[in-house]
């Protein structure tokens, strides 16, 4: 027979077990929530096209690879317009995207440094204008 003190911890173990797979439950359908919800909010207030206002600040393959706003909006509208399932014959699309979004991400950083390196040393070797690019606005006009 199993003493009462061992029995009482297989129990509370037992019980974490199931509270650990009810809290993984739980936090599969928030986040299928959540997603359900950028995908609809994503359909109602579209981000900008990639690449418009920084074609000449990216290097042309980064710019070139960058998926064009139809292929962004058909994916989204599919998914929304044709409920759960629809995201299961795309998923290699999406993965697809995926990888070149992630690819066009990694293009945009490296300019960034790139930019933000060549801001530091134009400031640093001539700091005495600075003054006055840093007090204006920003603006392409």
């Amino acid at each position: 027979m199993t003493p009462p003190g061992d029995q009482r911890v297989r129990s509370l173990r037992l019980d974490r077990r199931a509270l650990r797979e009810e809290r993984a439950r739980v936090g599969w359908w928030r986040r299928l929530v959540r997603a359900r919800i950028d995908l609809l909010v994503a359909t109602a207030a579209r981000p900008q096209p990639l690449g418009e206002d920084v074609a000449f600040q990216l290097p042309l393959d980064v710019s070139l690879g960058a998926p064009r706003p139809a292929e962004l909006a058909g994916l989204i509208d599919g998914l929304v317009d044709q409920g759960a399932g629809a995201g299961l014959t795309r998923i290699d699309d999406l993965r697809e995207l995926d990888e070149r979004l992630a690819d066009y991400e990694r293009g945009v950083t490296d300019a960034l440094a790139r930019t933000t390196d060549s801001l530091i040393t134009r400031l640093a070797d001539d700091p005495g204008p600075a003054g006055g690019w840093l007090t204006e606005p920003l603006g392409r006009g």
